[in-house]
């Protein structure tokens, strides 16, 4: 029985998902119904105009009781309604096979990711692209390494998504003070990090604009030293070279300066890591390079899903056939004829 008070409740509708939803929209329509035949009942019932007291006579509340049979039918008709309409409620098991891939990305905090000619800066731009990759990927464990004059891991290789993704919203220039580009530092780190790591592949994107300039480690060294390991190298060179847009002057005139991007040094470190070097000029070939190594860094990941589908129409069907029987015997008593106001 408790099932069956439960199902009325508000809580326990509002929880379910129905097979047909579209039947749900006769519920009003049953009540409309009844309003609609008590409207034509008044108009064509026929009145006697005789007075057999003086004054107004008042009304008895008996005669509200020839209402509860059409209450009654009515609540049979919605409840049928919500039987043929077949709440639901689905558990969905979710079971993962196979294994993914290890990621660190490198990404360069100096001060020339401050240069306009990626919009709204390179740094900026470099952060949007590497957090729509991080949405794309599925099951792997990816790590993140920051690295200006020093490198350091930002985070360890997670598949904690959210976390990542604010730890790359929250990457800006200055946030390590040493400045310069520490390329072969950074990739010591990330190799550090992979290493150890379980993946059936293990990935390091660094993305760069400028050339080693600070670090002890040599990044040739250091991408020999990773490919040892087994990492695979993709380096990203980031910005054109030559004059590029950086800030205003005091009269608000764009200010230009000159960079240059190692891209022999950037080709060599992927060349040694069985990777590829990209450059992105623009933040549509940036958004293209992630892309590309989307489709080459693939996961064996298999998503087995298990639907449990329970039915409660069972529920209101007896309330309806219960409803329909009491309406039944209600018709033939005497509060079909309760007098009317």
């Amino acid at each position: 029985m408790a099932p069956l008070v439960d199902g009325l409740r508000y809580s326990t509708l509002a929880g379910y998902t129905w097979a047909h939803p579209r039947l749900l929209l006769l519920l009003p329509a049953v009540v409309l119904l009844f309003l609609l035949r008590e409207g034509l009942a008044q108009r064509r019932r026929a009145k006697l105009g005789v007075a057999f007291v003086r004054g107004q006579a008042r009304t008895h509340w008996s005669a509200l009781l020839r209402f509860v049979p059409d209450v009654v039918l009515a609540l049979s008709l919605m409840m049928g309604v919500l039987a043929l309409a077949r709440p639901q409620r689905t558990d969905e098991r979710v079971e993962q096979s196979g294994r993914g891939i290890d990621i660190v990305l490198a990404v360069d905090v100096s001060a020339s990711m401050e240069l306009q000619d990626l919009q709204p800066n390179r740094l900026e731009a470099a952060k949007r692209v590497a957090q729509a990759f991080v949405q794309g990927r599925r099951g792997d464990r990816i790590g993140l390494v920051a690295f200006a004059g020093d490198a350091y891991s930002v985070l360890p290789l997670t598949t904690d998504y959210e976390l990542l993704q604010e730890e790359l919203k929250n990457l800006r220039l200055g946030l390590i003070p040493t400045d310069g580009t520490a390329i072969g530092t950074a990739l010591g780190v990330a190799t550090n990090r992979l290493r150890t790591a379980p993946g059936r592949s293990r990935v390091c994107i660094l993305l760069s604009d400028g050339e080693n300039t600070a670090g002890a480690l040599d990044p040739l060294t250091a991408a020999q030293l990773a490919h040892s390991f087994g990492l695979k190298l993709y380096t990203i060179g980031l910005g054109r070279d030559g004059r590029v847009p950086y800030g205003k002057d005091e009269l608000g005139r764009p200010r230009y300066v000159e960079t240059r991007l190692d891209e022999t040094t950037m080709r060599q470190i992927a060349s040694a890591g069985e990777g590829q070097f990209f450059r992105a000029t623009d933040n549509s070939a940036l958004r293209g390079i992630f892309a590309r190594i989307n489709r080459l860094e693939q996961s064996e990941i298999k998503l087995t899903r298990y639907r449990n589908t329970h039915d409660y129409y069972r529920y209101y069907l007896y309330w309806c056939l219960g409803l329909w029987l009491l309406w039944l015997a209600l018709k033939n008593t005497f509060l079909t004829n309760a007098l009317e106001d």
